[in-house]
């Protein structure tokens, strides 16, 4: 029984996290609300209250869990890996709600009172994996600062997904990452390492 219950308040929070960031990523925090998130949940306010204990709580956690339902890309670790990464990521923020949403409340945290740049570091730790990778398989030149690239790619890549939802709807989000990575690659990657790499939208077959 106790296992039962287990699973269904798992599933319930699940259900009101999803729904809290569609209504984030349509509305914004300031225009979503509680009763909002509630319907689209279809759940009470006390199934609600018993996972989040406000609005702010639920933000956080879909900042914090936005890249949860995201399957990356497994292959050999290094550039080609993070390219296909990258890629990949570019085309969730156009399927995903909960990855968009996780983004948008990144940028308008000081809404609710937050100042908390984890989700960015997540990303930069992760990136940083592959560039430790690539920087051991000789991909990098040898005045890469590991560390600095991993926060100034993840600087770029928002901005660029920032400007591409303002412009397009994020349409031409993948055409904006490939002439990021076209780039940057001959700064950072010998030429030899860049004439071995593709970067190309991201499809299942891809990888």
């Amino acid at each position: 029984m106790a296992d039962k219950q287990q699973e269904r308040a798992v599933r319930t929070r699940a259900k009101v996290l999803h729904a809290a960031a569609e209504v984030f990523d349509e509305y914004g925090f300031s225009g979503a609300s509680i009763k909002k998130i509630m319907e689209r949940a279809g759940v009470t306010q006390g199934a609600m209250y018993f996972h989040f204990a406000s609005k702010e709580a639920m933000a956080r956690a879909v900042m914090l869990e936005q890249a949860d339902d995201l399957l990356l890309p497994t292959q050999e670790h290094g550039l080609q890996q993070l390219i296909d990464i990258t890629m990949y990521i570019g085309h969730q923020l156009q399927v995903s709600s909960l990855l968009r949403a996780g983004v948008r409340l990144a940028v308008e945290q000081g809404e609710f009172g937050m100042r908390d740049d984890t989700a960015y570091q997540q990303w930069a730790e992760r990136f940083a994996e592959e560039l430790y990778a690539a920087k051991r398989d000789g991909q990098l030149l040898p005045s890469v600062d590991v560390r600095e690239l991993s926060q100034l790619l993840v600087g770029a890549y928002s901005g660029t997904q920032l400007f591409s939802h303002i412009a397009t709807n994020r349409e031409d989000l993948p055409e904006r990452v490939a002439a990021l990575w076209r780039y940057l690659l001959p700064g950072i990657a010998p030429a030899e390492a860049c004439a071995s790499l593709t970067v190309r939208p991201w499809s299942a077959e891809t990888v």
